[in-house]
């Protein structure tokens, strides 16, 4: 009775995506060209991303640039000094009167290969999941169709070069249908998204006539833990720093000075301890201060939104949640404070009793609109200087550290931004919502998507609007080793992409 229920539903989705004539050809292109499709796919994650990898991130640009120009599009570099370039890619529509751009990025995040199970710029196949014992399917022996629940595990699988194949993809299909724009199509692809954007604003301001839209469709993220299609109509903003408290100036055996000397590690735990407590509120006094509420429509979409908690906590192995009972859409609107990670001398096999010298944090902020990043920043330092440190923006000096008890140095990466929200309300935020639910049926509405994108330079520059469909697979491993995307889920981005390429 169950696999009637699901395939009942499966059914009706399909028949809610063959509403949009572009999303059926791009169905009916992919069903013939699969095999096509993935080895454009694989060869565009062979090449290397990591931003500061400037050779590599110049063959990713000039590949990308490429796909689009085969498909009928005007492209360009922009650039700026000491940045990476944007790709633009233009489609000029007889008689349009406005222009829509799609964003995504081509660069990945730093990596560790070691902690890979196979190469990240060696796409591999596996049959499903690795955490389901999934095996890996040789290339050479790939059989076409494709199982959807089928991985293709490599670095930018998911985050973000499946959505720039889906968009090349779509044109393909169209194309092949005999079906036209309506509007300018403009196609702006990123490459230091994951580095902090810290290039983005001064780019846009400065060639504002290649970038100027009415709109800009974000295609960045997962879609809905329920696997939902998900519209977002913003993000949480982000800043970053580093935080240092310091001990002897050499590492000290622990046995000959301990309970003398201070400990750095145990000072740093402590401190971070101080700053939230154990419901994952934040502690550091004005955090919150400042929010924008949400309004009576954005208050409603997150109310009908599904509630994948549960099944999220079997699936991640969780006994418990922070913030409990709130639910994981309710929380993800509210600011947070995270360690991105911790280090202080060695552990494991290679730890040595010792006394550290010193012992670092690495914190990210993620802000909500009403928040300014540098204002929260300041908070945060004022914070640890009521714990009784002395605060420093470099590494202290003998004189600092023997005037002080306790010294900690915080450093502020200078990547970082706002958080935005677009109005639900607004009638172009209506028409995206109807494009996305005539291809994906189910629709899922955010006000807030948990990640950062960096929607502020955008806004800021270029005075435009900003809405967030993303594609990837909930359970992707973006940032983390072993990133992928289900297969599923790229077939459904290629329809996507198409009825948002067609408004």
């Amino acid at each position: 009775m169950l696999r009637s229920w699901c395939a009942l539903f499966l059914l009706a989705s399909l028949a809610a995506a063959q509403t949009n004539p572009a999303a059926l050809a791009a169905r009916q292109w992919r069903e013939t060209h699969e095999r096509e499709i993935l080895t454009e796919f694989v060869d565009l994650l062979s090449i290397p991303n990591i931003a500061r990898d400037t050779v590599n991130i110049r063959r990713n640009a000039a590949a990308i640039s490429a796909m689009f120009a085969k498909r009928g599009a005007v492209t360009r570099l922009v650039e700026e000094p000491g940045a990476n370039p944007v790709v633009v890619a233009d489609l000029k529509t007889p008689g349009a009167t406005r222009i829509i751009t799609l964003y995504a990025h081509y660069d990945g995040q730093p990596l560790e290969a070691s902690e890979w199970l196979t190469p990240p710029f060696t796409p591999t196949l596996r049959d499903k999941a690795i955490e389901k014992d999934g095996q890996v399917v040789p290339m050479a022996s790939v059989k076409f169709p494709l199982d959807p629940e089928m991985r293709l595990y490599a670095r930018s699988a998911s985050d973000d070069k499946a959505p720039i194949l889906a968009m090349a993809t779509a044109l393909d299909a169209m194309k092949a249908a005999g079906l036209r724009t309506k509007s300018n199509i403009r196609f702006v692809f990123e490459g230091e998204e994951e580095a902090g954007s810290a290039n983005l604003g001064r780019i846009l301001a400065a060639h504002k006539d290649l970038f100027t839209a009415d709109v800009w469709l974000i295609c960045d993220g997962p879609v809905a833990q329920t696997r939902d299609q998900l519209v977002a109509f913003g993000a949480r903003g982000v800043t970053t720093i580093n935080l240092t408290t310091y001990g002897p100036r050499r590492e000290l055996h622990s046995g000959h000075y301990g309970n003398w000397a201070p400990n750095p590690a145990m000072m740093l735990a402590r401190l971070l301890a101080s700053m939230k407590d154990d419901s994952g509120r934040v502690l550091v006094p004005g955090y919150y201060d400042g929010i924008t509420p949400l309004s009576a429509t954005e208050k409603k979409a997150i109310a009908d939104s599904p509630v994948p908690d549960q099944d999220l906590m079997k699936e991640l192995w969780l006994g418990g949640t922070e913030g409990a009972p709130g639910r994981l859409l309710d929380l993800i609107q509210q600011p947070s404070l995270n360690i991105r990670g911790m280090a202080s001398s060695r552990t494991g096999a290679g730890a040595s009793n010792v006394i550290p010298s010193s012992a670092t944090a690495s914190i990210d902020m993620r802000l909500v609109k009403g928040m300014d990043r540098v204002r929260t920043v300041e908070r945060v330092i004022e914070h640890i200087r009521k714990q009784g440190y002395f605060v420093t923006d470099q590494e202290p000096s003998a004189t600092e550290r023997m005037a002080h008890p306790k010294v900690a140095s915080v450093i502020l990466h200078e990547a970082g931004y706002n958080a935005v929200r677009t109005s639900m309300d607004l009638p172009i935020s209506q028409e995206v919502i109807r494009a996305v639910e005539s291809a994906r049926g189910k629709v899922v509405k955010w006000p807030t998507m948990g990640g950062s994108v960096p929607l502020e330079k955008i806004e800021n520059a270029l005075g435009t609007k900003t809405i967030t469909i993303p594609m990837a697979n909930h359970d992707n491993s973006q940032h983390s080793f072993n990133e992928n995307i289900r297969i599923r889920n790229l077939w459904d981005g290629i329809e996507l992409m198409a009825a948002l390429i067609s408004m």
